[in-house]
């Protein structure tokens, strides 16, 4: 099994690296990631500058593929020309912070994960729930235990799954279950502040708003200590609206 592996926090980062060591004892594994962090930059593409592609190399030994670039560059070239043949999967991760919620919007690591499956490779996003130091060998091994079952499933080929894990210890996690997308909003503030040159300079905070918190969601179940799964999708149309807009349509007429 070949596998491209690449996140949103960097070629060098722990979550990066807990899921080589974990799945490159079983899979041919390639990492192809960005070469400095780009948390939060979407499902944005480089147009209008050259991609820089550089060798990496951690003590001594070849690590992957540095681009400087976004995590869905990332995978475009790796699958397009730094992998060979194509990979069977594309793991986005492991990311530091959770990625559930209205938040996958926002996230480089899902969108790795959706340009993989826009190619017609299954893939996988996956986040600790933790912005501090933390250990990811649970959360590696969880995804191994995942990729191979999504693997071993026709159904599921071509198909993108994000996967978020309590940052808990192993027994205090109560399972895996499969869930929606919740929904959390983030109700954003800007202090405005003043270099010491007089520059001014606004830096952004602000307040989640959870809604629905229910333990059917990615939202609730994580935070009741499961490891949760969300099938999800890069198809953005509100499919309830379709009918009556095509009726609105029918009797307005230009």
């Amino acid at each position: 099994m070949k596998v491209l592996l690449t996140n949103d926090d960097g070629i060098y980062a722990r979550g990066l690296s807990a899921l080589y060591e974990v799945l490159s004892g079983e899979a041919d594994c390639l990492i192809v990631a960005p070469e400095i962090e780009q948390s939060a930059v979407g499902h944005a593409i480089t147009l209008f500058r050259p991609l820089t592609v550089r060798r990496a190399f951690k003590g001594g030994n070849f690590l992957g593929y540095a681009v400087y670039g976004t995590p869905a560059d990332c995978v475009k070239i790796g699958i397009r020309e730094l992998a060979g043949a194509a990979p069977d999967m594309v793991i986005s991760g492991i990311n530091r912070g959770a990625n559930c919620g209205n938040n996958v919007i926002y996230s480089g690591t899902v969108s790795a994960a959706t340009e993989a499956a826009m190619m017609g490779v299954t893939s996988i996003a996956v986040s600790l729930d933790s912005h501090k130091e933390a250990d990811f060998s649970f959360a590696a091994r969880i995804t191994r235990k995942i990729m191979q079952l999504i693997a071993a499933n026709a159904a599921f080929h071509g198909g993108a799954f994000n996967i978020n894990v309590p940052c808990l210890p192993e027994d205090q996690i109560r399972g895996i279950t499969v869930v929606r997308q919740g929904k959390i909003r983030l109700i954003e503030s800007f202090e405005k502040r003043s270099d010491p040159r007089d520059n001014v300079y606004y830096w952004m905070t602000g307040e989640k708003i959870t809604g629905d918190q229910s333990i059917e969601t990615d939202i609730g179940a994580l935070a009741a200590g499961y490891v949760t799964i969300t099938p999800i999708q890069y198809d953005l149309t509100r499919y309830d609206l379709l009918d009556s807009l095509r009726d609105m349509v029918t009797h307005h007429p230009l």
